[in-house]
């Protein structure tokens, strides 16, 4: 008999507690004697064959869980068994299955057979393996993270990796040009251009003092000052006034809700955003807003675009006559998710607007479709300025 069938005899049996460990060896009552330090043949998912004795102990303990079992077995200086062994080397031993490929007997093993425990006493013992520290020390390791486990891991997501660095990038841009910007923005207020928008040096540099033929008020071209965005006020539309920024100067897409968490409710009345998505040395500045009702008539020459809602009562109070008319003086975007259906936005398809999608999580498209909305905007102005 040998020590792994011996153990699997009494484990079928529901004898483990006659197994005792007498000095170096282990009696099986009163049947058999082993050393403990003996290898058996059942041979781990590493390689190395299991002694008899990390058998017994796991027997013992198989009902601890695995890090509680790894930190009793380093208490008591034994070898564990590893995770992947566990399952099946206690269902062999617990006769559930009947034999497994780690089982591996060698022609060299000598047979063991049943000694009294005088026997046993009367011959000298050997000494116990040195212990196996290392191997101690990698049965416990885990891998935390590795390329798959990131994408799958729950509470974190590239996307809110792309807010925190956006909102880092912000911070840094308002504290490199923000008191420049807004001299520069006051300036173009009192300054009319032949294109009807505000120019600045790529390096935000001073204004060139040439003067510039002013436009007028009435009629088809842009009015003086800094040209105007209008976006819907309602937060049921995809760009409003807490997320315009990002979309039109980073081409970053972030939900209303995140940025008006992020802005802890304070709402702006209005927002300039430049075109910074080229190269171009040439930046232009518009001004956002998403109160109609607040501007002046003569400001209503300077509006250039608006993003719709697809609802009629966006345009209530308006000083046009009908949507012909908005829509020759005033370029129209509607924003939509790229799997939405667009009969949600029926009346839009009526209307001379430019449709927009973009993906609800592949975030890296985003900076192509504020591309578009900036070249068409751009389209649009150099046409109406010189129509």
């Amino acid at each position: 008999m040998d020590p792994l069938s011996a153990l699997r005899e009494f484990t079928m049996r529901g004898e483990v507690e006659r197994i005792v460990r007498v000095n170096g060896e282990f009696r099986f009552g009163e049947e058999y004697t082993f050393p403990c330090w003996v290898e058996t043949a059942y041979r781990s998912t590493k390689g190395n064959r299991y002694t008899l004795e990390t058998l017994v102990h796991y027997v013992k303990n198989h009902h601890l869980k695995h890090t509680e079992y790894i930190q009793n077995t380093f208490a008591v200086g034994i070898p564990s068994v590893t995770l992947p062994d566990r399952k099946p080397l206690l269902q062999y031993l617990q006769g559930t299955l009947a034999s497994t490929d780690s089982i591996e007997y060698r022609p060299e093993d000598p047979p063991f057979a049943p000694k009294s425990q005088a026997q046993a006493q009367a011959q000298p013992q050997p000494q116990p393996q040195e212990l196996d520290l290392m191997s101690m020390i990698r049965s416990v390791e885990r891998p935390l993270k590795d390329r798959q486990a990131l994408l799958e891991c729950k509470n974190r997501d590239f996307y809110t990796v792309l807010v925190s660095a956006t909102k880092r990038e912000e911070e840094r841009q308002r504290i490199d040009s923000h008191q420049r910007k807004d001299g520069l923005v006051a300036k173009s207020r009192l300054t009319g251009f032949s294109d009807g928008t505000a120019a600045f040096s790529d390096d935000m540099g001073p204004y060139d003092p040439t003067p510039k033929p002013k436009m007028h008020l009435k009629g088809s071209k842009i009015g003086e000052g800094v040209p105007i965005i209008l976006v819907p006020s309602a937060f049921q539309t995809l760009i409003t006034i807490y997320n315009v920024k990002e979309f039109l100067e980073d081409g970053v897409y972030i939900p209303t809700d995140v940025k008006v968490k992020q802005m802890k409710g304070a709402r702006p009345d209005c927002v300039t955003v430049q075109k910074k998505l080229s190269r171009d040395r040439v930046v232009t500045a518009y001004e956002v807003r998403d109160k109609p009702s607040s501007l002046k008539p003569e400001d209503w020459d300077r509006v250039v675009a608006v993003f719709v809602l697809g609802k009629e009562w966006q345009f209530k109070d308006w000083p046009f006559k009908d949507h012909v008319e908005i829509f020759n003086k005033i370029i129209g975007f509607y924003m939509r998710f790229e799997d939405d259906s667009l009969e949600s936005a029926k009346n839009v398809k009526q209307w001379n607007v430019k449709i927009v999608s973009i993906s609800k999580n592949k975030r890296h498209q985003d900076r192509a479709a504020a591309l578009d909305v900036w070249e068409r905007l751009e389209d649009f102005v150099r046409s109406r300025s010189h129509s």
